[in-house]
């Protein structure tokens, strides 16, 4: 609201699927506004954002989308704790064009992210908002790479859910985060890069999949957001509610240092 109110452009780096929706609930008041709304410039949405344009211009009929990666360097604080306060609603998928809530470790398959094939597991991720606008398509789903045992772990914390939702648990649980988690350093952010997946499938079971290299999602992201912002500052008369590929479209993360082109496969 601060920034419809003082006609101000909007960007972020959240993945949280609830800002997404409220960016576009306002779409209409922000076009009348001249102000551009366009959250998750970042390592969550750019990629996988990018991915499924690709995948929907590969095949236009696709009524289900499936996303994911594979990063292997672990998570910041600000990403443990954001992940800890969605675990209360469980995960999300869309399905028939709604958001919808899952049991956590609930959906799994396995997936060549392309660094060989691993297990997956459904995770709250932005794009079950986002890829929706970016493509019309109203089936999805995003995975994560992960172990047996840490599925084992998401399913347990179902029975937490009701828990985290009181509000001085949650924080007790996010000052522990604070205390011991150790976040990725700089060589481990250097030498773990992040392997970007999609899957389009129509009702005629045709699929297509995609397939992209970037740097760690903690490195993209810098350069993703500082070059959407500075394409927005060329063009400062977009406005309304963007995803990233809407606004600099799905080749602009081939661009980025360390990027791979995004290969799609029959």
């Amino acid at each position: 609201q601060p920034c419809l109110a003082t006609h101000v452009h909007y960007l972020d780096i959240t993945r949280e699927i609830d800002v997404f929706e409220l960016a576009r609930s306002v779409d209409e008041k922000a076009r009348r506004a001249g102000v551009l709304l366009c959250p998750g410039v970042g390592f969550d949405v750019v990629p996988t954002d990018s991915v499924a344009a690709k995948l929907k211009a590969a095949l236009p009929n696709a009524t289900e989308l499936a996303l994911g990666f594979d990063s292997r360097s672990g998570f910041s604080k600000g990403t443990a704790k954001t992940a800890l306060e969605s675990a209360a609603d469980g995960s999300k998928l869309r399905r028939a064009g709604r958001i919808v809530s899952v049991p956590l470790g609930s959906r799994t398959r396995r997936i060549d992210f392309g660094n060989g094939e691993r297990l997956a597991v459904g995770i709250p991720w932005g794009d079950v908002s986002t890829a929706y606008y970016t493509t019309g398509i109203g089936n999805i789903e995003v995975f994560t790479a992960t172990s047996q045992n840490a599925i084992k772990r998401l399913k347990r914390t179902n029975w937490l859910r009701p828990l985290l939702r009181q509000r001085w648990i949650l924080r007790t649980m996010q000052r522990r985060i604070d205390r011991k988690l150790r976040p990725p350093d700089r060589t481990q952010r250097e030498s773990n890069p992040t392997y970007v997946w999609g899957e389009a499938r129509n009702a005629a079971g045709e699929i297509r999949t995609a397939r992209l290299r970037t740097p760690n999602g903690y490195a993209l992201t810098v350069h993703t957001a500082l070059g959407i912002l500075e394409q927005l500052l060329a063009e400062p008369q977009r406005s309304g509610f963007m995803t990233p590929t809407m606004l600099v479209g799905s080749d602009f993360i081939s661009t980025l240092p360390n990027c791979s082109a995004i290969r799609v496969e029959p």
